[in-house]
């Protein structure tokens, strides 16, 4: 009877480990989420043009800002005609805050006809160039890009249309 007894003493004992060692640990039905946004995508506008203009006897530059103002150094003669910034509209998820990469080095215009060219550089931007600078209101957000065109005397910068590519990077923050 004895021995029964620490028989089932001994068991009791072993189901009272057993299961307070099952308290210690617990399991829970978690949830995740994700959400897919719209494709950030950019549309050029207007080209970034300088305008007409004549170095006379030395150049100079030409400094065509954001907003559209065009100025020009030393002996550069600034003619009529058309002249902008460059223009991009943004498009994608509303209220989204946008980062706005200009070049980091220079581009060049090339001449068609001779293969001289012109250095275009100084990169600004409205809104400014950055991290977090940019939001797309209603989902849209436009982006006027100017910089500075470095002339040289009629010699090193003949008669002629001059034209070349650069790239501005968007992309969410």
């Amino acid at each position: 009877m004895k021995k029964s007894l620490y028989i089932t003493l001994f068991v009791a004992i072993i189901s009272l480990i057993s299961a307070s060692s099952a308290k210690a640990q617990v399991s829970i039905i978690a949830h995740a989420s994700a959400e897919i946004i719209e494709a950030l995508t950019a549309t050029e506008n207007s080209t970034l043009n300088f305008g007409r203009f004549s170095p006379e006897t030395s150049g100079g530059e030409i400094i065509l800002t954001p907003d559209g103002v065009r100025t020009a150094t030393s002996s550069v003669a600034l003619i009529g005609g058309t002249y902008n910034p460059a223009t991009f509209v943004l498009t994608g998820q509303n209220e989204s805050i946008v980062t706005i990469a200009l070049p980091a080095a220079s581009a060049l215009l090339t001449n068609s006809t001779n293969g001289k060219t012109l250095e275009v550089y100084n990169w600004k931007s409205y809104p400014e160039a950055g991290i977090g600078t940019g939001v797309l209101n209603n989902g849209l957000l436009s982006v006027n890009v100017g910089a500075t065109l470095k002339v040289g005397d009629i010699e090193k910068n003949p008669v002629g249309i001059y034209s070349g590519t650069y790239t501005v990077t968007f992309s969410y923050n």
